[in-house]
């Protein structure tokens, strides 16, 4: 019987991972407290109505119930009937603040409302589960499709936890810092296409665009560099135990230059086989503003 059990932070996409796997003929259980896996597991093996495929969605709502958790993993880990897949769902403090305002749910942990204080106790608590995942999945910047797709490429494909992702976005500085970034890199220091009046109302990704931000030659040697840097962190990130990095690539307005350097540290780092994620997050606010 192939059993998947879906954890990890509140806010983070458990219940979008749950119907993915809905829509992949699994038996979806929802805030199953773990001590009673075995139970389900009983009767769904039963004949006639077997069931072959079972996805538990459990988490900190269990209460007590959860710190039996790391036993019922290590069992099922064992038993020869069962192939067990652990999927862990993170993202940051303050992304996961913000889905809970904006639904104006409370945090399960305390009942009350959503605070990074709150997040980071949840994300101490549930280290020792993290690390006996199968995949971790970090979705701070993941939209619901974005997030299908990755559990195609980790699930069907049986892509391991070890795969690293950049999170990459650009930004404006006159919107203010990005507050999930790991790290930030200005490149103001580039001439400003705002300034041309043929270049003006269009975009980083404009091809007109890229060739007078590359016409610079420091913008090539900035993106090489870059990439040269953050290629020699990964394997540190992943020895201690981080999946995922969240780099920002600011301009004055997120709508010219941090966007065609982000596009083209992402085409770097996915020619390497990295996973990459993008998002320009200030790309359409100057047309709004017009």
């Amino acid at each position: 019987m192939q059993v998947v059990i879906i954890t990890g932070m509140s806010g983070a996409g458990r219940s979008r991972a749950a119907n993915w796997f809905e829509d992949q003929g699994y038996y979806c259980v929802d805030n199953m407290p773990p001590v009673l896996i075995y139970n389900f597991l009983d009767i769904a093996s039963m004949e006639p109505g077997r069931i072959e495929k079972v996805a538990f969605v459990t988490d900190l709502r269990t209460g007590n119930f959860f710190n039996k958790l790391s036993q019922v993993i290590d069992e099922l880990a064992e038993a020869d009937n069962i192939e067990l897949t652990v999927l862990y769902m993170e993202a940051s403090a303050s992304e996961i603040v913000k889905r809970y305002n904006e639904v104006r749910r409370n945090h399960p942990l305390t009942g009350q409302v959503a605070s990074k204080d709150v997040v980071e106790k949840e994300r101490i608590k549930l280290e020792p589960i993290r690390n006996k995942s199968d995949y971790i999945l970090d979705t701070t910047a993941m939209k619901v499709a974005e997030m299908y797709a990755e559990l195609d490429a980790l699930i069907l494909e049986g892509r391991g936890a070890t795969n690293f992702t950049i999170n990459l976005s650009s930004f404006g500085f006159k919107y203010g810092l990005p507050s999930e970034a790991d790290m930030i890199f200005d490149v103001r220091f580039l001439p400003n296409p705002y300034y041309l009046a043929s270049l003006k109302k269009l975009t980083g990704k404009n091809k007109k665009v890229i060739d007078y931000i590359f016409k610079n030659e420091l913008a090539g040697r900035f993106v090489d560099s870059v990439h040269i840097l953050l290629s020699s962190l990964i394997s540190g990130y992943i020895n201690e135990g981080k999946y995922h990095l969240n780099i920002s690539i600011g301009c004055t307005g997120g709508h010219h230059r941090s966007v065609a350097i982000t596009d083209a540290l992402a085409r770097k780092f996915k020619k390497d086989g990295i996973r990459v994620h993008v998002r320009h997050r200030d790309i359409e606010l100057q047309a709004k503003r017009k």
